[in-house]
């Protein structure tokens, strides 16, 4: 688990950033959520926010390197499948 490995291996103070490497759109994981869900996404395009960035791409490199710890899941539909499942099952999140 990496939470685990992060209390046993990490610094007291490290932070870790997840991710894939590989930044998306917002209506690309829109559409993947669709593509998931076979349910329409309700959205909307506007204009973009003042001090909204270009791209953030999040990369668990240091996760990587510090704890050995690799992503299970890298194809967007699949972490989006199998956060939807957990979500299922635990609809309380952590509390239930």
């Amino acid at each position: 688990m990496l939470a685990l490995a992060a209390l046993e291996q990490g610094s007291p103070t490290a932070a870790y950033n997840l991710g894939t490497g590989r930044g998306y759109s917002v209506l690309e994981v829109i559409k993947a959520a669709e593509k998931v869900t076979g349910q329409k996404v309700p959205y909307r395009v506007g204009p973009r926010r003042p001090g909204d960035p270009a791209v953030l791409v999040a990369s668990a490199e240091k996760a990587i390197a510090e704890l050995g710890w690799r992503p299970g899941y890298t194809k967007l539909e699949d972490i989006i499948a199998t956060a939807r499942q957990w979500h299922r099952r635990k609809p309380r999140g952590f509390k239930g």
